[in-house]
């Protein structure tokens, strides 16, 4: 039987920590006679399994990343190329994984991605996220140390102000949440490593995002040979909270690289 070949271009989506695929849902939906998304749970997250007890021993985004090209393998063909996408942690995980595929990845595009590791000890960004690593590293209980990851990247009192199955559930994930911060503070890669990424780049943030994220999308920015950076609405969670105007600047992009391929 005879099967007309999908033209649309693949686009890979990796979201952020303590969230899942469905991040992407709204954008996928509205898009998807244009691009064939291809949205991936990290590890811990969505109906992916926890990273198992030995990678946990010593959690590298090499661990994330390896995960996320064995789930591409059920969804492209050995060699097909890919536009990529992340927020936060996924954005932190896509750097990884493009330098490790670097030959199939046409274009990357990334909103305040969480690559701390880009930034030297001495940056007041990278000191103000090892504060509340520290914090939640310290806290009494699970849900204490959840507190603070949400409230770091949203506002003070937003934990609270959720509904208790959320609370629970956001609780639930905060383990993985510290492999991720394990893996981020522990990557190798340095800003000057990111020059092997010579294909076109989005690098976006908000304009209400905290510090940490904005100096690394600043950093990356400046070292992606071809990069180009947008400031949208909203804070770190713009891509779930004001979606339309992440998706609009994203989108633009995607569609230029699909004009000009």
């Amino acid at each position: 039987m005879h099967t007309t070949p999908d033209t649309r271009p693949a686009v890979v989506l990796l979201h952020s920590s303590l969230s899942s695929r469905s991040q992407w849902n709204t954008l996928i939906a509205e898009q998807e006679a244009n691009f064939r998304f291809i949205a991936i749970d990290l590890l811990g997250y969505g109906k992916s399994a926890f990273p198992s007890e030995a990678a946990a021993a010593g959690y590298t985004l090499a661990h994330e990343a390896d995960a996320v090209a064995a789930a591409l393998a059920s969804h492209l063909d050995a060699g097909e190329t890919f536009h990529l996408v992340g927020h936060s942690y996924g954005g932190a995980t896509a750097l990884r994984l493009a330098r490790q595929m670097r030959n199939r990845v046409l274009s990357l595009a990334v909103f305040e991605p969480v690559a701390f590791h880009l930034l030297p000890a001495s940056d007041a960004g990278r000191q103000e996220i090892e504060a509340v690593v520290a914090d939640i590293n310290a806290a009494a209980s699970a849900e204490d140390a959840t507190r603070t990851f949400i409230d770091y990247w949203n506002r003070a009192g937003a934990f609270d102000s959720l509904p208790d199955m959320q609370r629970h559930r956001f609780t639930s994930g905060i383990a993985k949440v510290k492999l991720d911060f394990i893996a981020l503070l522990g990557e190798p890669a340095r800003a000057a490593d990111m020059a092997q990424l010579d294909v076109p780049a989005l690098v976006m943030a908000g304009a209400k995002g905290p510090a940490s994220t904005r100096r690394v999308a600043e950093t990356l920015a400046a070292a992606l040979p071809q990069a180009q950076f947008a400031l949208t609405a909203g804070g770190h969670m713009a891509p779930v909270t004001h979606a339309a105007a992440v998706n609009e600047v994203l989108l633009g992009f995607l569609e230029n690289q699909r004009l000009l391929a």
